[in-house]
């Protein structure tokens, strides 16, 4: 392929328009009007003065003038005034919706189109993405059982079947919208089971029961090779476990776990050369690879990437019909602003945009890249390596807003894995085909397939396993910035030629050097002074809680602080990427507001009592993000590591509570009876005030713990004789600098003396690490100012 920039800078600046407007869409029409009044002057001066510079210039203005009409088209149908209002009034509706995701019966939440929305005796016509979320009986991991049955999902069809794509059901429950950027128009939580109204049409039944058939075969796999070859053929990941998933991400295999883009361009170059094979005619193949490049599309759901690849595929296609050159970035170009147009809100998905990103450093820096890296190997091997290696500098600045850290052995193990994936795909869909029509002929390539398939899941769990897997890097714009300036050096360094290109490589080895030494410097120091066994970690999250618990190969998280930045960078010091177990005790912002920074992180979420559309808005992220949610009260308890844990508060029968500070989820945490010399028991108290302290006291039976989380701050609101029977060694409290609230009060301090309980508070010890000492009834305390020892 040619490369040709001269479409993909107007589409550039479209895409970002597209990613301002669709913030701001009350704004949109008057956006749209003046991009199309500038686009008619900018045409008429680029034909007056014969410049090619302002007719690129036009190009894009009209390229973000369709954006903008498109955003301002569908923002009235996406997410109307009437469904904000419902939204905020908590009204219960009836919602007519068609799923847009393969549903099972374990589902906790799937993704939909409502189209209709009956409330109050009206019915509002509308097209909104959506999540829907189903309430689930039992709690997972959780010990204690409901009283009775809760609601969940009957995801069968009429036939019995599990719901596949395209089936037309009705719901009732609560809405709660989302913010106009947001993927998903609406969050809507069933409060009774969805019932089934239609199934899909032909064009979407035929490819759910082959999915359904496939999904059947593959669960009697073994490893890893069984739990990828869903995603690897037909894009079903529903098999992959959390672990597999955690490696694939870990050795940046993560674009393999399911179908991606370039399967599209396997399946065509597949029928045009078998086409060519037999010697049919050039139309006849590219219309035959064009209707099963449709269908194939349409078997492993139209995601982000393989939208993007299937219509670069098609452009390609008519280019060779038509006998035109065929031009990389041009198709591209052409392909991005298609969808760009069709669906604004894909300028800032994170898959589309790591999809064009990917295809991009193919198409410019693949080539640059393996012609520097045929100076010391054969040509075909530095190809690839340059393929890779291309992708990965393309994406990584984006994937750092993900992940603050980079793969040290990402391109060998892409070198490693990619080639088998094609194989696992190809037989894989051949199998998904065969086992239709010829059951026996189906299962022989399912095995045939699972072969690359295991293969490509052990190069990710041996990357994943190795040392220093991941290389810690600044997080946010910050690390974004700094790794793209390196990636320009790099490239700089080998395109162009010259002194200009010592200046360039004496630049990228100095910011190099000086970046890795900084990052190092940082690991080495806390490898060096941090006390190793933790098992408490307060962040210093300003003036709110968060506070991290270790055990055995476990990890807590008790509330996530005001801000997700601050919560982020804590995790990152404490090189923690997953949560087993998340506490919200309530849902004041400075407890929950840094939720986002652990959404997809954690995998069992316990919460109080909701009080408004926003904090079922923002459990309903965090279910989407893959947690089971699960609403707690006095007497669930469950297994965290080496401990136990059991729920203090609030009662069952919460009459007089209403959600907020006294509603707050207390949970205590013992070792079991293998672990009492040194894991450390502890108490968490969330915001109780005093009277609610009192009934927690009166209703609960202490023993002597180690740690206790300081209720609210250390306000003044406290009851003495809580803490007089806990009798805590230590104190923690997460408290802002100069918050303006006199936290801690030199009440709460005098009260935590009486009760011979030392104080570590985050306003002047930073970070704060507990961790047991070197004998029974010792804790140890490390700070970023000072380090303790408590008899």
């Amino acid at each position: 392929m040619n490369l040709d920039l001269r479409l993909s800078l107007p589409v550039a600046a479209a895409w970002l328009v597209a990613v301002v407007v669709i913030g701001v869409p009350a704004w949109t029409p008057a956006v749209a009007i003046a991009l199309w009044l500038a686009t008619g002057a900018l045409i008429a001066g680029a034909l007056l003065s014969q410049q090619r510079f302002l007719a690129s210039v036009a190009l894009g203005c009209a390229l973000a003038a369709l954006c903008s009409t498109s955003v301002a088209v569908h923002a009235e149908t996406r997410q109307p005034l009437a469904l904000g209002e419902l939204a905020a009034k908590h009204t219960t509706v009836t919602a007519i919706a068609t799923t847009t995701s393969a549903v099972k019966d374990s589902a906790d939440f799937f993704q939909a189109i409502i189209t209709t929305l009956e409330a109050d005796g009206e019915s509002i016509q509308l097209e909104s993405p959506a999540l829907i979320f189903t309430e689930r009986g039992g709690f997972g991991a959780v010990d204690a059982e409901p009283d009775e049955p809760q609601p969940g999902l009957d995801a069968s069809d009429a036939d019995g079947e599990p719901w596949g794509i395209g089936v037309t059901f009705a719901v009732t429950g609560t809405l709660a919208s989302t913010s106009p950027e947001d993927g998903r128009a609406v969050l809507l939580f069933a409060t009774d089971p969805p019932e089934w109204r239609a199934d899909p049409g032909w064009q979407f039944d035929w490819a759910n029961q082959l999915r359904r058939t496939f999904a059947a075969a593959t669960s009697s796999l073994p490893g890893g090779g069984g739990e990828l070859l869903g995603g690897l053929a037909i894009g079903d990941t529903s098999a992959v476990s959390d672990d597999l998933d955690a490696a694939m991400k870990t050795s940046s295999l993560s674009h393999l776990t399911a179908v991606s883009g370039a399967n599209c361009a396997i399946v065509v170059g597949l029928i045009m050369a078998l086409g060519g094979r037999v010697g049919a005619h050039r139309i006849l193949r590219i219309g035959l690879s064009i209707l099963i490049l449709l269908a194939f599309v349409v078997v492993v759901t139209p995601d982000p990437s393989v939208l993007r690849a299937a219509l670069m595929a098609t452009f390609v296609l008519i280019a060779l019909g038509s006998g035109r050159p065929i031009r990389g970035m041009a198709v591209l170009s052409l392909a991005t602003i298609a969808l760009l147009v069709f669906d604004p809100w894909l300028s800032r998905n994170f898959a589309f945009v790591l999809s064009v990103f990917a295809t991009a450093g193919l198409l410019l820096f693949a080539e640059p890249l393996a012609q520097f890296l045929a100076r010391w190997m054969p040509r075909s091997l530095s190809l690839v390596i340059a393929v890779p290696l291309a992708a990965q500098l393309a994406c990584q600045p984006v994937l750092l807003l993900l992940q603050p850290s980079l793969p040290t052995y990402g391109v060998i193990a892409n070198v490693l894995a990619a080639p088998a994936a094609p194989i696992a795909t190809v037989v894989g869909l051949a199998a998904c085909v065969a086992l239709s029509v010829i059951p026996v002929l189906g299962l022989a390539l399912m095995w045939v397939a699972w072969v690359p398939s295991a293969w490509v899941a052990a190069v990710a769990d041996f990357f994943a396993e190795a040392p220093w897997a991941r290389i810690p890097w600044w997080e946010g714009w910050v690390g974004v910035l700094t790794l793209s300036v390196l990636t320009v050096l790099l490239l700089a360094a080998l395109v162009i030629r010259g002194a200009w290109r010592t200046h360039a490589l004496t630049s990228l080895a100095i910011a190099s050097t000086l970046a890795l030494a900084v990052v190092a410097g940082s690991a080495v120091s806390a490898a060096l002074t941090w006390p190793r066994d933790w098992q408490f970690a307060q962040c210093d999250v300003g003036q709110g809680d968060a506070v991290v618990l270790r055990s055995g190969e476990e990890v807590a998280l008790i509330d996530t602080g005001a801000e997700p930045d601050l919560l982020k960078a804590c995790l990152d010091r404490l090189s923690i990427d997953h949560i087993d177990l998340l506490i919200l005790t309530h849902f004041d912002h400075d407890h929950v507001g840094g939720t986002e920074a652990v959404v997809g992180r954690a995998d069992v979420v316990l919460v109080g009592p909701t009080g408004s559309p926003s904090d079922e808005a923002l459990l309903g992220s965090l279910a989407a993000g893959g947690a089971q949610v699960h609403p707690v009260s006095a007497g669930d308890r469950g297994q965290f590591g080496e401990q136990q844990w059991r729920v203090l508060w609030p009662p069952a029968q919460r009459s007089g509570i209403d959600p907020g500070n006294d509603a707050s989820v207390v949970v205590e945490f013992l070792p079991r009876s293998d672990c009492l010399r040194h894991c450390l028991s502890s108490v968490f108290l969330g915001d109780l005030g005093e009277s609610a302290q009192a009934r927690l006291g009166a209703a609960s039976t202490f023993r002597q713990v180690d740690v206790v989380k300081v209720s609210h701050h250390g306000s003044g609101d406290q009851y003495p004789a809580l803490y007089a029977e806990l009798q805590a060694t230590l104190g923690l409290i997460g408290v802002g600098a100069d918050n303006g609230y006199g936290h801690p009060t030199a009440d709460a301090l005098a009260m935590l003396d009486d009760a011979g309980t030392a104080v570590a508070r985050s306003d002047l010890n930073g970070l704060i690490l507990v961790s047991s000492g070197v004998r029974a009834g010792v804790i140890s305390l490390w700070s970023e100012s000072a380090e303790v020892r408590f008899p």
